[in-house]
């Protein structure tokens, strides 16, 4: 798969960075981010958006296109290109594509680059058989190996600390985490992400055991996490995959996060599952403390289950791209969804 080209439209992604290495390729961040994202300007920065990715697939002229949704628009430079040159194409949709409000109207749209994808890639079994009730091939790759940075020392006080990765999205249940921190005072707990999305109040009622570290490094996140005895990583939202627990696992971290199907799956071990309710995000951090050498010891085993699962994953994708238009698979298989 040589020439392999990812295009996200965003800022930054690490789970298309991770794709596009492991698999040999390159990964571009395509953002025009003076447009913002207000109503009135949107359509201006997804045009100027468009006009890079087409440029940006005309130099590199990629034997294979990778395309990052939401947001769908951005499958419309890409799906141009290929349409012209021939070239395959796989959307990594993720599940915001399908279940965020702003996206789920345009369902549509999504299904009519699906049914020209080589693949859609997908995180879990009921977004996967959506996809193939389009008619369209869906290939499920829950997590993907991540290259980490050098970590920066960091010494935590204290006999149990543990981190929160937030973004503070509306779907991460940040009161309720609060709660659960004040009722377990034992713990010393670091919420990372970028806090000007948090009202004061917010800021200023946490407990005194809670520090907001603010946007970090590469590096002083890896410090972070490593220096933690566990990794917290919430949603209220099902079907959604927490990018910042698989992380946790491939840097051999155990894992507190809720308790939907789709994070059972992805996560059968090291991993305490809660409801995201201030009692049973409590009663879990306090079931990781209580056994933590255990949950630390499974961590460790799902690491080398998900570095086994994602060669099988490697080698679906390889031969979905290497195959010629002709000998296009049927879309109903999928990868191996697990171990």
């Amino acid at each position: 798969m040589s020439r392999l080209l990812f295009i996200s439209w965003a800022p930054y992604c690490s789970r298309s960075d991770g794709i596009a290495r492991r698999l040999g390729g390159e990964s571009y961040m395509v953002y025009s981010s003076g447009w913002g994202s207000h109503p009135a300007t949107v359509l201006f920065k997804y045009l100027s958006q468009t006009i890079k990715s087409l440029w940006l697939l005309i130099r590199k002229r990629p034997a294979v296109v990778f395309v990052m949704a939401p947001p769908v628009i951005a499958c419309v430079p890409v799906w141009l290109y290929c349409s012209v040159t021939g070239t395959p194409f796989v959307i990594d949709a993720h599940t915001g594509a399908f279940l965020n409000p702003r996206w789920s109207r345009l369902q549509w749209i999504q299904r009519f680059f699906s049914r020209r994808a080589r693949t859609t890639i997908v995180t879990n079994t009921y977004l996967q058989k959506r996809v193939q009730e389009w008619g369209a091939a869906a290939t499920i790759v829950r997590d993907v190996p991540v290259y980490f940075a050098a970590p920066s020392p960091c010494e935590l006080e204290g006999k149990w600390n543990m981190t929160l990765v937030a973004s503070f999205c509306d779907d991460e249940p940040l009161d309720e985490f609060l709660a659960a921190a004040a009722e377990c005072p034992e713990v010393s707990f670091h919420v990372t992400g970028n806090t000007k999305k948090l009202p004061s109040e917010t800021l200023n009622s946490a407990p005194a055991n809670v520090r907001f570290t603010g946007f970090l490094s590469d590096s002083d996140y890896v410090g972070l996490v490593q220096a933690s005895d566990a990794v917290i990583a919430l949603t209220d939202r099902d079907h959604t995959m927490q990018r910042a627990a698989y992380e946790a696992i491939y840097l051999g971290r155990p894992v507190v996060t809720s308790d939907f199907d789709c994070l059972r799956e992805a996560f059968p071990l090291g991993t305490v599952h809660v409801p995201p309710t201030s009692e049973g995000i409590a009663a879990g951090i306090r079931e990781m403390c209580r056994e933590h050498d255990h949950y630390e010891q499974d961590a460790e085993t799902l690491r080398a289950r998900k570095l086994d699962v994602w060669e099988d994953v490697a080698t679906h994708l390889r031969s979905l791209l290497e195959m010629s238009d002709e000998n296009k698979p049927n879309p109903v298989p999928c990868a191996p969804t697990s171990k």
